[in-house]
């Protein structure tokens, strides 16, 4: 079963004083890339978000983001009369205006308004590790679900691709059969005389260049691996890509040995086949 980097988990925390909000949202990347978002009262305990986010997720664009609102009567946040009152008198010498407005005006400036930071107890920080917990298994549950999406499309195309290599078997004889009748016909319009025997073995050596038997097997071999892989308890977006590769190759090789217009538009169908299937593994956990 595959997994989609593509995801997004929430989870919201409803403490005694504050409502707590954590999102998590990734994209695709090849290695893990953890974007964090949050107050400065909790940038202490970065560290170990990080951590516990890192032992959850391999790959991925991350971004973290937590959020708080205070619900409660008391607030970090103190108004510094000296301040403001200072500013207030700058303002009376600089403008006209009743105290109401300057104070509007004051309120607005810089230190009008301190913060105090607050400690986390281990209360917090436990329901904060929880919460955390939570959306990650949203996000994963959200990465499942994208990760089926996926999963039905590459069944898909994989059994596309293999219908056309069976096409491509099917006109096979014709091919060389189309082969051998160009090259009589061009032997015979130089008019010249020829050992027929010789002829023949040159041609068998020629015709046996473009034999794609063993690039057939080894096409199919690698779609059922494909699909194994794809139906595994695992998800590993890099061994399906690795795959791919060589289902490319495999497609490459029978194509530059068509030498047929009929199989090349069954190899042109393949590889269009292919390409969206590698488009889409760049989503792949």
């Amino acid at each position: 079963m595959i997994h989609s980097m593509t995801g997004y988990g929430k989870s919201v925390l409803q403490l005694p004083n504050k409502t707590i909000s954590i999102e998590i949202k990734s994209l695709n990347s090849k290695s893990l890339d953890l974007n964090m978002r949050m107050p400065s009262m909790y940038r202490s305990k970065e560290l170990d978000l990080r951590k516990l986010i890192a032992s959850k997720l391999n790959r991925g664009k991350v971004d973290f983001s937590l959020f708080f609102e205070s619900t409660g009567e008391e607030t970090p946040a103190n108004v510094n009369p000296t301040v403001v009152n200072k500013y207030i008198e700058q303002l009376e010498g600089l403008v006209t205006g009743n105290k109401m407005d300057l104070l509007q005006m004051a309120i607005k400036m810089p230190d009008a308004i301190s913060t105090e930071r607050e400690d986390i107890d281990e209360s917090e920080w436990a329901d904060i590790q929880n919460g955390v917990l939570n959306a990650l298994e949203n996000l994963r549950a959200y990465r499942m679900e994208e990760g089926n999406v996926l999963e039905l499309d590459f069944t898909k195309r994989i059994s596309h691709i293999s219908n056309l290599l069976e096409q491509v078997l099917e006109i096979d004889p014709e091919r060389i059969t189309n082969v051998r009748e160009r090259l009589h016909k061009g032997v015979s319009e130089l008019k010249e005389k020829y050992d027929e025997n010789r002829f023949e073995q040159e041609l068998v050596y020629y015709i046996e260049k473009f034999d794609i038997t063993e690039e057939k097997v080894r096409l199919q071999n690698h779609l059922e691996y494909f699909t194994k892989t794809l139906n595994s308890d695992n998800s590993n977006g890099k061994k399906l890509g690795f795959i791919s590769q060589e289902i490319g190759r495999e497609i490459n090789t029978i194509g530059s040995k068509a030498n047929f217009a009929p199989m090349q538009k069954l190899v042109v169908q393949m590889k269009d086949e292919l390409e969206k299937i590698k488009e889409q593994l760049l989503n792949v956990l």
